[in-house]
């Protein structure tokens, strides 16, 4: 059947609103891997300010020095002499205290997936760690963040415990994270990504505010930012610890 041009228009343009519509957690995933899969810088190092608050309000500053390659490779040293950190590689974490290796386990890093990985993972892969790692994918909605549109996956609305994630909607990319926290799960864990700019044809959020049941335990403010550098695969070795260094 022949149609002509303005009902094709119009039909083009239905189209066009129905498939770029996210319905579901599949489709935003797939939709934020799509709009920076090409573009989002592949390695960063920056220095980071930490402030950690104790029960009563005091808190103590460090600075940690961290290199980042994507996807999946994270490296924090903790000090200036490389005695403290963690390296975050293959799905697991490992920790170092005195310069020497202490402990490994398996961990999904939720932030390093959530910030970073899912622009370079296969959809598939970024979907089955995700659900790994409790979050309900079944739940998608619509809220507000700090006076900006998001996507809310894992929790209806009201539930602030259950596992979830928030992405803003017009710039696609992670803004917050709740989760339950503690030995029995009782309390509430929230990471935010606050600050964010742009960077390298993609995004840097400049601050990270963690909170226990509401209360900020934790601050970062990054500083000294590069993105797009060659940065040696040594620097993620876990057996190379001691012998390679981010600064």
């Amino acid at each position: 059947m022949l149609m002509t041009k303005p009902t094709f228009f119009l039909v083009a343009l239905f189209v066009l609103s129905q498939s770029g519509e996210i319905k579901t957690s599949e489709q935003l995933i797939r939709a934020m891997h799509d709009r920076y899969a090409s573009s989002w810088y592949k390695t960063l190092t920056f220095e980071q300010e930490t402030k950690q608050y104790e029960p009563d309000g005091r808190a103590t500053s460090s600075t940690w020095y961290e290199a980042l390659s994507l996807p999946g490779r994270l490296r924090i040293e903790m000090d200036s002499a490389g005695q403290r950190g963690a390296i975050f590689a293959r799905d697991s974490q490992y920790v170092f205290r005195e310069g020497k290796l202490t402990g490994v386990r398996r961990f999904i890093h939720p932030l390093l997936l959530l910030g970073f990985d899912l622009y370079f993972l296969p959809v598939q892969e970024t979907l089955a760690k995700l659900k790994e790692s409790h979050f309900d994918l079944s739940v998608l909605r619509a809220d507000s963040w700090q006076g900006r549109t998001v996507y809310v996956v894992g929790a209806k609305k009201g539930d602030s415990h259950s596992p979830q994630f928030w992405i803003d909607k017009e710039r696609l990319y992670f803004v917050r994270l709740l989760q339950p926290a503690g030995m029995d799960g009782s309390q509430t864990q929230e990471v935010q990504f606050n600050k964010y700019t742009r960077l390298a044809s993609g995004w840097i959020s400049r601050e990270v505010v963690a909170k226990v049941d509401g209360k900020v335990v934790l601050t970062e403010e990054y500083s000294k930012i590069e993105a797009g550098g060659n940065l040696d695969p040594g620097l993620f070795d876990p057996e190379r610890w001691g012998t390679i260094r981010r600064r």
